[in-house]
């Protein structure tokens, strides 16, 4: 009995392997069966998990676990990213993943690892560092500083490791080896993870740039490597799926930009996402070669700067640096403006300047504006409003519709990701970092490279993965939801709240005041205010209706009419009803009753 114990008490699997032959020396047959179906019971299973990034490209988190049996032992994080609202999510300001399903299992996180420095990647950390237990971070350079930078803020302190890429790092029954990769911010990495059942390489946002204009191209051989050591999975990312060829290299843009520089007259404005730092160097670049002084503008654009060149990534003469409010005294074609605001958010710098609202800036005629980011899904609206707003302040707007290499991508195109598919040639794929229809075209790619539909799986927030060596399945779905962001919390923002401002902002608001004695009769005659539902001086018969229709409902007198909850909705029912059949609109109706 004792070598039972022991034996179930072994630390892993290996250690089980090694005492078996000395149980099966020592004990009965009965045994030996109780022995081989803790074998089986006892084997290691992985799950996978994806938070977000895998349908709506943005706010990434995924998750891995190890299991013996059926006891979970350790969980591995990569990434902690924010998305942006909907249109019709009004007041949102961050969308970020939702980790319900992690805060009971905090003291099975080894660590949290990061691809590269993006919002869409580090995001949510400030929000959820502490609830996950504050694990310790692993990541490279640049975005070790962005994430510290981002935590401050914030008033936290993180446990953070700058990582290295000849390192291999144990977090619990995982080992992990960072790879060295391309994308349009530096020190961009893919990350190796090796498990009791398999490896995975978790490939997120990349392309094969072997031109970077900052870094070391990336690592082919440890990609390669890691293919013939063997891949159980490969989860890559697909937004570029549906572009043919390869992505174009980042230092394409520089040359646009010293084009579009040596043009331009007036004032001369490049937007791009913040933690772009390759893509804002190379406008740095030019504008020293023109002698322009160089302006950033926003916040996350001067936070984000102000550490490259901490670090020595953004290299700028002090002499060709300048403040906001010395933009208009100095001659137009010696000002360089690198503003955030690419994706058309409605507060950025760059969208203040187009509504005339920064007091030091004005666009003018003979000022350049380059867009220098392609619009993220689901933002083109936004992005196509900025440019209208800035066109007709006088501004000459290039963006990538009218021209081409003022942006390249960051993500791979179909060659790119072909390529990393036979690099790695694993068992099973998992499509990451796009919509549906990107994981669709994907799979489309790795069926005409001779794989079966059956070794790719498309899914969505919540569906899990398991794993074992044998095999691959599909699992149960945990259910999640949007986590919002606005100015008064995390989370305080629900469907019902959105539904109202989304009624507010289409059908106005109606408040009906009613005044009542403590048998629930009218005191006063009902009083009705409206905003942004009817003109209210032509309307004076409409709300006469209305009035009447309150006082009809009160009139009957009794005992229900004393439960002022109920008698609230009722009104409430009744008036829109009432509204919606006189003039086919909802507003958003509230009634106060006040019993005295």
């Amino acid at each position: 009995m004792r070598e039972i114990v022991e034996f179930l008490s072994a630390r892993n699997l290996l250690d089980k392997l090694f005492l078996r032959q000395l149980l099966l020396d020592k004990v009965d047959d009965t045994l030996v069966i109780v022995i081989i179906y803790f074998l089986i019971m006892l084997q290691y299973k992985v799950r996978f998990l994806p938070l977000g990034g895998v349908v709506g490209v943005t706010k990434n988190m995924y998750v891995y676990e190890i299991y013996e049996g059926d006891v979970l032992k350790d969980i591995l994080i990569v990434d902690c990213g924010m998305g942006f609202p909907e249109a019709n999510e009004l007041g949102v300001d961050l969308v970020i993943p939702d980790i319900s399903y992690l805060e009971d299992k905090v003291d099975k996180i080894r660590a949290l690892l990061f691809s590269h420095g993006h919002e869409d990647h580090i995001g949510a950390v400030p929000f959820y560092y502490e609830k996950l237990g504050k694990p310790p971070i692993y990541t490279s350079k640049l975005t070790a500083l962005f994430i510290t930078n981002k935590a401050r803020e914030f008033s936290q302190n993180v446990n953070i490791t700058q990582i290295d890429y000849a390192h291999d790092y144990r977090f619990g029954e995982f080992d992990v080896r960072f790879i060295n990769v391309t994308h349009s911010i530096p020190d961009t990495t893919h990350i190796l993870i090796k498990t009791p059942v398999g490896a995975f390489y978790h490939g997120p946002d990349f392309k094969f740039d072997l031109t970077p204009p900052y870094g070391s191209p990336p690592n082919f051989y440890e990609i390669v490597k890691a293919g013939h050591d063997g891949i159980l999975c490969l989860l890559s990312d697909s937004l570029g799926s549906e572009r043919e060829g390869l992505t174009l290299s980042e230092s394409v843009v520089g040359q646009t930009f010293e084009d579009e520089m040596r043009k331009t007259k007036g004032k001369f404005f490049m937007t791009t996402f913040s933690s772009n730092i390759s893509r804002i160097r190379q406008c740095v670049e030019a504008a020293i070669k023109f002698n322009r002084k160089i302006f950033f503008l926003g916040r996350s654009m001067k936070q984000n700067t102000d550490a490259a060149g901490d670090i020595g990534y953004l290299p700028i003469p002090y002499a060709l640096t300048g403040k906001e409010d010395e933009v208009m005294q100095i001659p137009p074609n010696k000002v360089c403006l690198i503003v955030a605001g690419s994706q058309g958010q409605y507060d950025s710098a760059l969208s203040k300047i187009a509504r005339n609202q920064n007091p030091n800036i004005r666009i003018k005629s003979g000022d350049k504006v380059i867009f220098s980011s392609d619009p993220i899904p689901g933002n083109e609206d936004a992005v196509y409003a900025l440019i209208e707003d800035l066109s007709l302040q006088g501004a000459d707007v290039i963006y990538s519709d009218i021209q081409d290499q003022l942006h390249a991508s960051g993500h791979g195109s179909q060659e790119d990701l072909k390529f990393l598919m036979r690099f790695t040639n694993p068992k099973y794929f998992i499509p990451i970092g796009g919509t549906i229809r990107h994981q669709r075209q994907y799979r489309k790619l790795a069926v005409d490279l001779g794989y079966q539909k059956e070794q790719l799986f498309m899914l969505d927030e919540g569906d899990t993965v398991w794993f074992t060596k044998n095999e691959a399945r599909k699992g149960d779905t945990l259910i999640t939801r949007n986590i919002y962001v606005d100015a008064y919390g995390v989370g305080d923002v629900g469907n019902i709240v959105l539904r109202d401002r989304q009624t507010l902002s289409s059908e106005g608001m109606v408040v009906a005041m009613v005044v009542v004695d403590k048998m629930g009769k009218l005191i006063i005659r009902p009083k009705i205010l409206t905003r942004g539902f009817v003109f209210e001086k032509g309307e004076d018969k409409l709300f006469d209706d209305a009035v009447k229709l309150i006082e009809k409902i009160l009139k009957p007198r009794n005992e229900r009419l004393l439960e002022l909850g109920s008698l609230k909705k009722e009104l409430g029912r009744e008036v829109e009803s009432f509204f919606f059949k006189a003039r086919g609109r909802r507003p958003l109706v509230m009634v106060e009753v006040i019993q005295i």
